[in-house]
């Protein structure tokens, strides 16, 4: 399967919601849950300031998985990485991770942060693995997401953490484009 990786176009977004309700559907599982917020709507999602890549299945022309950075107060910010399950343990979560960073370096960030569920191996182990660290929220920005995720009782299903990669030293890779 070959898969590129490029900047969302309106046509994308529709994918995005349904690819995240699925990628959620494995949480859900894990921790039983009962209450889980509902995927962001494709037009909350491509309204919302910062960017979105997609993982294009070259064979099909479906978009198999997504990262969505936002730019929020001179912040990036990787707010979701979502890929479908029959799509997954394949290095496509990797690959958009790279172009996430990538990008972000491009648009001048020397970090990115995101927060995510420190006991879920495809959660904080993995991003560990892409050069991610864990960090105590230090903006205003990062201090909301917090209270954000305590409203949704995400803290309900395990501790979560922040983490940040720093970007001076990234190696980067070209992001393709159409």
């Amino acid at each position: 399967m070959s898969v590129l990786i490029r900047l969302a176009e309106s046509r994308d977004y529709g994918a995005t919601e349904r690819i995240e309700a699925d990628a959620d559907a494995l949480l859900i599982d894990r921790f039983a849950a009962q209450d889980w917020p509902g995927a962001t709507s494709a037009a909350e999602r491509e309204a919302a300031p910062g960017f979105v890549l997609v993982a294009e299945n070259q064979d099909t022309a479906e978009v198999v998985g997504f990262v969505q950075v936002l730019e929020i107060d001179d912040h990036a910010h990787l707010e979701q990485l979502s890929v479908l399950p029959s799509f997954s343990r394949r290095g496509l979560g990797r690959r958009l991770v790279q172009a996430a960073l990538d990008e972000s370096t491009k648009r001048g960030y020397e970090e990115v942060t995101l927060r995510t569920y420190a006991d879920v191996p495809w959660n904080a182990p993995f991003y560990a693995s892409c050069g991610f660290i864990e960090t105590d929220p230090d903006t205003h920005f990062l201090r909301s997401l917090v209270d954000v995720e305590r409203a949704l009782r995400l803290f309900d299903h395990g501790p979560r953490v922040q983490m940040t990669a720093r970007l001076g030293d990234w190696q980067h890779s070209s992001l393709a484009r159409p």
